[in-house]
């Protein structure tokens, strides 16, 4: 099983001076190898289809309306699950959420545990951020937290840092990220992405309150 993890937004805290208002954490669950191939081939077609040169990375922000609506609608159908968190930080209370390194931890584990359910002996891959010395520790902070030591199996086998130039598999997690992401951003389009992804997507919690658009469940409401 494979778990690729991405965020949208920033962990700072300075409203007003360009820190964002949310953070959002998805986790995109892979259950098997030929799921996997299938995403893969899948993406590097669509490259074909659009004309991109073949190491073109999809990277929500930077890919335009049309060929993010594209993406959404060639993998909508395939076999993948997603799980976002999405972290309201004006809300949040207490000084240890201002320590980035903390906080990322923190939103990882969240997500991650939202998801603990469907996971087993995983391979979770993030992409390639921080310090090596931060990402042995978030390894080890996700693996503590997330296996319980009197369990038979493991919800984390193994964590790996890649590059997402060079794996497709984070650029579907980056994509769908920048959905819901863009889902509650009040823009016009803001909807638009998510829609294609609903079949592929699990509960999407907003923490730590709910605002009108969410059930008591926190399931963001698509309007």
């Amino acid at each position: 099983m494979l778990v690729f993890l991405d965020e949208s937004g920033d962990a700072g805290f300075k409203f007003g001076e360009g820190s964002s208002t949310f953070f959002v954490v998805t986790l995109v669950i892979v259950p098997d190898p030929a799921s996997a191939a299938s995403l893969e081939t899948t993406i590097a077609q669509l490259r074909h289809k659009l004309h991109t040169p073949p190491d073109y990375e999809f990277h929500f922000t930077a890919t335009c309306a049309a060929w993010r609506e594209s993406f959404m609608k060639e993998v909508n159908g395939l076999n993948f699950r997603y799980h976002p968190i999405v972290i309201n930080k004006p809300a949040l209370r207490g000084e240890g959420f201002k320590c980035k390194d903390s906080f990322y931890k923190f939103a990882c584990r969240i997500v991650l545990e939202n998801a603990a359910k469907e996971l087993s002996d995983a391979t979770v891959v993030l992409d390639g951020c921080g310090s090596r010395e931060f990402q042995r520790e978030l390894g080890s902070y996700l693996r503590r937290r997330l296996n319980p030591s009197d369990a038979a199996g493991l919800v984390i086998k193994k964590l790996k840092i890649q590059d997402s130039r060079r794996n497709n598999l984070l650029q579907l997690a980056d994509m769908v990220c920048g959905a819901v992401a863009r889902s509650f951003s009040g823009r016009k389009d803001a909807q638009l992405y998510r829609r294609w992804l609903k079949p592929r997507e699990a509960r999407v919690q907003f923490w730590p309150k709910e605002n009108p658009g969410l059930s008591s469940e926190g399931t963001h409401t698509l309007r």
